[in-house]
């Protein structure tokens, strides 16, 4: 059916209406819409009004224009800087920024662990003279000025601590190092500011009296924070444990001497034969009895009254608790200390009873022992793979990096490969010792490993009786990395040469298996290693080659066949290939014609 006219007319009518009717437009809010329209107003009206400015270069400009400041001498800045007051506190803090830095890691910082033990002598201080001060008779007129001198230098040092220090100091908070000052908002900020509370001022109404500074012996948080520091920077900190344990225990005994004395003077000084008699000093024969009574010693005067039966038999009683908990105390210490010579002996023991068990050769079990003794005293324990697993894998990758990345960058084989392909390879090492005259690789050994000397030296030697040194490899050499890349088809990786340890020996170790694990994941790095195994192995002359050699000589009839000669080679096409294959077999005719006649 054709179309008419009118049809077409319809369609076009019907078509038109479609593209005159846009849809209405979407609103999502009606405020937001508002808005935009209204933003979009106000940038047109702008946009207007830059374009009559542009027109006419005369108009003014929208915007008011910001006043001049009056032009000022450095004379009169000093002086309005001056007129300004800035509290003392902020100044000295600020000026000591460029020497303390804006944070202190409590962690890591030397300086702060320094100044932490200058807070601690002064809280020693505090602890042992102000108990002291107050039950002894201490403060005469000729000794209260220089009390008064020291008390004010160790509360200079809590102020100090409270100003400079612990204002700076970082702390973690749900994983994160936060660096801004939070000192304020602690409860040690409390404690601290109360610790430094002048009660002192009480003198003035009541007179010299220690009792007014005891609020001085509440700062003990930073004894603790300071010994917690010590412990994580010294190598052995099971003497800084021994230490403060003698420490507790001088104490105990130090205030047991003050609890005597006040009980002597309450019941009479030399009234009874139990209570001090009241010559030679007084601190040191109070200090003697507590010593003789809290460690059950004996050989004391016996009490007479109830208050001395009273007070003797709660010393005892507090001396049993008290000796008894830091004798427990001094035996986990010392038992941490020495737990890894413990493992070392039973270990050790364990080994060597089982060779006596099995008969083992008296020289086989002296060298067993050699090496134990020697690995315990080289590196303290028997296996450093035992302390590197419980490490997370950032701090073993640290650690391996900075012992032996420098090594692996100097070999020929691995230069020029993937550095995180040789980080992956440092993590694979292990550590083995030799004993001198141990041999680390002999002749004709499948060679799956490589060597690095980590100390000690190695030899290469040969002769009948290897007796000749060839040379000698000290620590950072390697050896055996073409054992890596050569096949083991026809003794393509056996060693050349043997290599025996010129004494104590500690090398680390490659596996080959564990190369190959690490290359899947770089095959870039493969390609690289590939090309330079075989330029190192053509030019220290490949062992497969010598080895197949030396098979093909014996006693066959027939010499190796040689090789094509490259002219020949030439017209190695479909056309003469025929020619060629005549050519060889006469040869060969020849040669055997040549051996039957000779």
């Amino acid at each position: 059916m054709v179309p008419t006219r009118g049809h077409n007319m319809n369609i076009l009518y019907d078509q038109t209406l479609f593209t005159t009717s846009p849809p209405p437009p979407i609103i999502i809010n009606k405020y937001a819409d508002e808005q935009l329209r209204s933003v979009a107003k106000r940038m047109h009206e702008r946009l207007e009004l830059y374009k009559e400015k542009v027109v006419d270069q005369y108009a003014s400009s929208p915007e008011i224009t910001p006043p001049v400041s009056e032009y000022s001498t450095p004379e009169k800045r000093l002086e309005e800087e001056k007129k300004v007051k800035v509290p003392l506190k902020t100044r000295i803090i600020d000026r000591m920024d460029p020497i303390l830095g804006a944070t202190i890691d409590p962690f890591t910082d030397r300086r702060y662990i320094a100044w932490l033990s200058l807070v601690t002598v002064a809280f020693n201080y505090n602890a042992w003279f102000i108990t002291a001060r107050l039950c002894f008779p201490y403060h005469t007129e000729a000794s209260i000025p220089y009390w008064f001198v020291m008390d004010v230098l160790a509360d200079l040092v809590y102020a100090a601590d409270s100003i400079l220090f612990q204002p700076r100091k970082q702390f973690v908070k749900g994983g994160d190092i936060i660096v801004s000052k939070h000192y304020r908002e602690s409860e040690r900020f409390l404690v601290d500011m109360v610790s430094v509370f002048p009660l002192d001022l009480l003198y003035l109404k009541f007179g010299f009296n220690s009792a007014f500074r005891a609020n001085r012996i509440l700062k003990l948080d930073t004894f603790f924070e300071f010994s917690d520091r010590l412990e994580s920077i010294l190598a052995k900190a099971y003497i800084w444990r021994v230490i403060r344990t003698i420490g507790y225990l001088l104490f105990m005994l130090h205030l047991n001497a003050c609890f005597y004395y006040v009980a002597s003077d309450y019941q009479g000084i030399g009234k009874t034969k139990w209570v001090y008699s009241g010559q030679g000093s007084a601190y040191l024969r109070c200090y003697y009895f507590a010593v003789r009574s809290l460690i059950n010693i004996g050989g004391l005067n016996e009490p007479h009254t109830v208050f001395e039966i009273t007070f003797q038999m709660t010393n005892f009683f507090i001396g049993v608790f008290v000796f008894s908990s830091l004798i427990g105390q001094m035996r986990d210490v010392i038992g941490a200390a020495t737990a890894g010579q413990t493992y070392f002996r039973s270990s050790m023991d364990n080994t060597v009873a089982y060779m006596v068990t099995n008969h083992i050769p008296h020289m086989v079990q002296n060298r067993v022992r050699t090496w134990y003794t020697y690995t315990w005293d080289a590196q303290g324990m028997l296996d450093e793979s035992e302390l590197l697993d419980k490490m997370p894998l950032v701090m073993r990758t640290a650690i391996a990096v900075d012992i032996n990345l420098a090594t692996f960058q100097k070999i020929a084989l691995f230069q020029g490969c993937d550095q995180q392909m040789l980080v992956d390879m440092l993590l694979r090492l292990k550590s083995i010792i030799y004993l001198p005259g141990d041999f680390v690789v002999k002749k004709g050994d499948i060679g799956k490993e490589m060597y690095i000397i980590k100390s000690g030296a190695v030899q290469v030697v040969g002769g009948p009786d290897n007796s000749i040194v060839f040379v000698t490899l000290k620590a950072g050499c390697v050896f055996g990395e073409i054992s890596l890349l050569q096949s083991s088809k026809d003794g393509g990786n056996r060693r050349t040469a043997n290599v025996k340890a010129y004494g104590f020996a500690n090398l680390f170790v490659l596996e080959k298996k564990d190369l190959f694990d690490i290359l899947v994941h770089y095959p870039e790095s493969q390609k690289v290693l590939a090309r330079k195994g075989r330029k190192l192995m053509k030019a220290k002359g490949p062992a497969a080659a010598k080895v197949e050699e030396e098979k093909k000589k014996g006693l066959a009839l027939f010499g190796p066949k040689p090789p094509t000669p490259k002219f020949l080679r030439a017209f190695g096409g479909p056309f003469n290939k025929k020619f060629i294959e005549k050519l060889k077999v006469t040869k060969l005719f020849l040669s055997f014609c040549t051996h039957v006649h000779l």
